[in-house]
């Protein structure tokens, strides 16, 4: 993964097993990064303690560069943003926590919040399948309206090709069109042409197989997570855009309804050029 230097893992010490723990020790294993495994817990105990260490032992035998913590700052999205900071991980790690009587696979408060709000890469774990010769599939926009995602899309793809060539997989791209009110073409196929087109291009570049890119008129809410099964997608590698205005917000909602519709593990990513404040501080010190 691009410029990986610290994993942060969250666990859950009331589990035996944690899912997020073991695709991080995976991806430590791979890249031999430190892990930091963060239990948020407003109350920690020598019980709790003892479960923490008992989750990290047989990473720390196997020679892995680990440390467990507990600490609570307020709430579970706070304080996974402050030990994000202050351990200046580029990548957090985490089990989508699901809500009781919704159909959606994440938690909207506690989840969306944290894509919101977490300035690097997300991984939401759904599963404890090995991504090991699998298929790992790129959702892009292949006809950004903006440098946002413009630049996204070489962040989705840089991503996807390092995941899949160290893990053995086969590379996919996806990308969904409008249908010819949206986009004032004039025909049907003047729009998936176009789409297409620019997919070849970053087939290209990012030595996607032409057999491997899907095109399709709709909604990429519905395409995909369609495409995501129909290809049996050990990863989807996506993009947010989200910030405070209407634009971001619509943005984000669509990110999120492909988020709450997708049964396998995500990487959600965002622009290269939104850092943390407080990382640039420390980064001068």
């Amino acid at each position: 993964m691009r410029s990986l230097t610290r994993i942060l893992a969250i666990v859950d010490t009331r589990k035996e097993i944690s899912i997020a723990l073991n695709r991080a020790r995976m991806i430590a294993k791979a890249t031999g990064v430190p892990l930091v495994a963060l239990a948020p817990n407003p109350h920690p105990t020598e019980q709790t303690k003892a479960a923490l260490e008992a989750m990290l032992k047989p990473l720390r035998d196997e020679g892995l560069d680990v440390t467990g913590s507990e600490q609570w700052h307020g709430g579970v999205i706070e304080t996974i943003i402050h030990v994000r900071q202050v351990e200046r991980c580029s990548l957090v790690i985490k089990q989508p926590k699901k809500e009781h009587g919704l159909k959606t696979l994440i938690s909207r408060p506690e989840d969306w919040n944290l894509l919101r709000q977490c300035r690097v890469p997300i991984l939401l774990v759904r599963n404890d399948t090995s991504w090991m010769k699998g298929r790992i599939l790129a959702a892009i926009d292949a006809c950004p309206k903006d440098s946002d995602h413009a630049i996204l899309n070489d962040v989705i793809l840089e991503h996807a090709a390092a995941i899949a060539n160290f893990t053995e997989s086969e590379l996919h791209m996806g990308s969904a069109y409008p249908g010819l009110m949206l986009t004032g073409e004039d025909t049907e196929a003047d729009a998936r042409n176009r789409y297409q087109d620019n997919c070849e291009k970053l087939a290209e570049q990012y030595e996607v197989p032409t057999d491997n890119i899907h095109v399709k008129e709709g909604p990429a809410e519905t395409f995909i997570p369609e495409l995501s099964k129909e290809v049996d997608a050990s990863l989807v590698v996506m993009g947010t855009v989200a910030n405070t205005s209407l634009k971001g917000a619509l943005l984000g909602n669509t990110a999120e309804q492909i988020l709450g519709m997708i049964h396998t593990d995500v990487l959600a990513l965002r622009p290269r050029d939104l850092m943390d404040p407080l990382e640039k501080v420390l980064g001068k010190n």
